[in-house]
This record gives structure tokens, sequence and C-alpha cells, in this order.
């Protein structure tokens, strides 16, 4: 079935958002603030009182948000206003804006952006109202299905945040007690344990070849992913750079970034290779701490807060001085009760690949339904 593809300016009003400072956004205001990336607090007073859909237009430009109450939008935001709400349902257009291509129409500067006439000349399918709202509860039904399960995903995380502050309270204030040691005492006694990535002039890119030893990278330590390959040394550079070696067990953090101090540990097989300039190995000494359990406090996000919320007042975050790292307070618990609470993270992991196949499988089978829903085939 082929339906009239109709311009936005001739069924909807872009409204700009207007600007709020963060000081004026109060956690126990009546009403959600906006902006393009979605929600981004409370406030006291509304711009709008109803159910709108909000549009990024600065920022994550083109995204589409739902908001059932309206509330404040920011002013890198657009909220709409339906023209003719007999001609077409809000739910749908939610739809159909996310199916539509807006970033395509977004102008190209340094700070890229959503022009509002270049919104408004964006098309989409407008069928009859009940075929609209026909479309939209399927589509709700749908979404409803992928958000519960990812929701899923979130409630398996809290379990296992829960399980660790009953077994081992909070890592930062020790209430149970437990012995602390630092990086130092919980290493390995090899030579080059704890070893910061090398500077840059050790590594540059004319030192890379076609094949040899692995350069792990941030994206390594981002990612969980040892699939990844791109630069290699030879062997000579190699043997130069030897301290900075990778092998399996060791653990990898990220050292830079808004990503600092995300951390990945070796899996058996991974290449041998070192590694780069953004990255800190450490290999411990797994009769005293096991590599799982130190990934668990370290990624705590009590732990975070402690050592990298202020991310050491720097414009680019950056890892601390190794000097400041070996003196963080790491809680020992027994090594039979880390044991206990690793097997149970293993089970909620595989439990967790589950739910994440299904959630791919949620996603494909959306997206297929839209796409028909669009095509006028449902």
């Amino acid at each position: 079935m082929t339906w009239p593809m109709v311009k936005l300016g001739g069924l909807v009003i872009a409204h700009y958002g207007k600007a709020l400072k963060k000081e004026n956004r109060n956690e126990s205001g009546i009403f959600d603030v906006y902006g393009s990336s979605g929600l981004v607090g409370k406030h006291d007073g509304a711009l709008t009182y109803e159910s709108t859909l909000i549009v990024g237009r600065k920022g994550s430009v083109g995204k589409i948000v739902w908001a059932e109450n309206g509330g404040w939008v920011i002013d890198t935001a657009y909220y709409l206003q339906v023209l003719q709400p007999e001609k077409l349902d809000l739910r749908y257009l939610f739809y159909a804006l996310k199916k539509a291509d807006l970033r395509s129409r977004t102008i190209t500067t340094s700070i890229p952006g959503l022009n509002r006439d270049d919104f408004y000349g964006a098309v989409i399918p407008l069928p009859p109202l009940e075929e609209q709202k026909r479309i939209a509860a399927i589509l709700d039904k749908a979404d409803a299905i992928r958000r519960k399960r990812q929701q899923a995903i979130q409630l398996a995380d809290d379990f296992l945040r829960s399980v660790f502050l009953d077994m081992f309270g909070d890592p930062v204030t020790n209430p149970k007690g437990w012995e602390v040691k630092n990086i130092v005492e919980l290493a390995s006694s090899d030579k080059y344990s704890l070893k910061r990535g090398p500077f840059g002039g050790a590594l540059k890119k004319e030192a890379f070849v076609d094949s040899g030893y692995l350069v792990y990278e941030q994206y390594h330590a981002l990612n969980n992913d040892f699939t990844f390959a791109r630069y290699f040394i030879d062997e000579e550079k190699y043997q130069e750079l030897k301290a900075f070696d990778v092998g399996e067990g060791d653990i990898i953090i990220s050292c830079s970034g808004v990503n600092l101090g995300r951390l990945a540990i070796v899996p058996k097989g991974s290449p041998k290779g070192i590694i780069n300039q953004a990255l800190l190995k450490v290999k411990l000494d797994e009769s005293k701490m096991l590599n799982e359990m130190f990934v668990s406090i370290f990624t705590h996000p009590n732990f975070k807060r402690e050592f990298f919320g202020d991310n050491r007042g720097s414009g680019v975050p950056n890892f601390p001085p190794m000097s400041t790292f070996k003196e963080f307070g790491f809680i020992v618990p027994p090594l039979e009760m880390q044991q206990q609470y690793i097997s149970l993270v293993h089970k909620v992991e595989q439990l967790k690949v589950k739910v994440k196949n299904s959630c791919e499988l949620s996603d494909t089978e959306f997206n297929s339904l839209s796409q028909k829903a669009f095509a006028g085939e449902l």
C-alpha cells in the first residue's frame, strides 16, 4: 500500500527550547528537563504541559525522545506541537521520526546542527489516522518487549552489586574490616608486573608492520574485544619494548579520555604483543587477589568516585601518576570468598549473554516490523 509522503512543515510546529542553567535545575522539581540527549534534570517550571516529542538540534542531532508529560526543553532541542491532531497521531509521529534520517539533514559545521527549515523539509508517510494508531500500537508492544529484555540486563547488574555489597561491603569505607593492600602488594613478583605504556616517541607509526607482535590499544580495554588487530611490530621492536609485553591473564586499563579507568582481562589464546602509551598493564598474584575480583572492586561506583571522580582536575581526564596509583587501597577478602563471588558472577554473565542475544533478536524483529509498518505491509 502506498501512502502520501508529507513534509513535516505542514504537520507540526517545532518550538525552540529555552536555556536553563544547571544551577537552576532542581532535582526535587515537578517537571522533567530535556536536552538533545534526553532527560537532563528537573525544574519547577515547564514550557509545555502536554505530551510532546523532543528533537535534538545540537549535540545529539536528530535524536527523538518521548516526553509523556511535557516539561522544560533546553535550547539544544525542539519540542513539537501537532497542528491537526485529527490528521496526525503523536505516537505514530514518534516512530516515523525515528525511521526518518534526520541526521542527513544536518548543517555541516564544526558543531553539527539541525536547522528548523531543514527539519520542516523532511517527509514522512501519512496513512489515515486509524491506521497510524494501529501501527503505533503494534510498535509499542514490540518496543515494550525490547525494553523489558534490556531491563533484565540492568537487573542482573544490580543483583551482582547487591551481592557484592552484602558479601564485602563498601570497598572504600571497608565496614567489614577486610585487610587492605596496595597494588604493589597485590602484584605478581614479575619484574614488569605494573607498567604504563611506552612514551609516544618509543612507538611511532613508522615502526608498525603488516604482521608480527600485536600492539594492544585502548579499544581492547574499552570493548573487551581481543579479536581486534590493527597495529603490529616486528621481533626487533618487540625485544626493545619487551618490558611492555602483554600475556594471558594480564589486566589492561585505559589511562586517558572519557573512558578513563575502563579495563579488561587478556583472555587465553590472545596474541603476544605490547601495550601502547594509553594503557596500563597489571599482572596480579592471584594467590592474593583474583583478576575478576580486582575488576569488580576497581569498577565499583564508589571506588571509581573515590579515585577518579574529580578527573584529576584535567580538561582531558588522565590516569593518576603511578606513584599515586600505588597508594590506592584495595580490600582483600579471603580467597575462598572471592572464588565464591566470582563463581556467581560467571553464572550471571552466562545469563546476560543469553539475554543480550535475545535483545539482538528483538532489535532485528522490531526493525523488520517497523520496515513493514511504514511500507504499508502490516
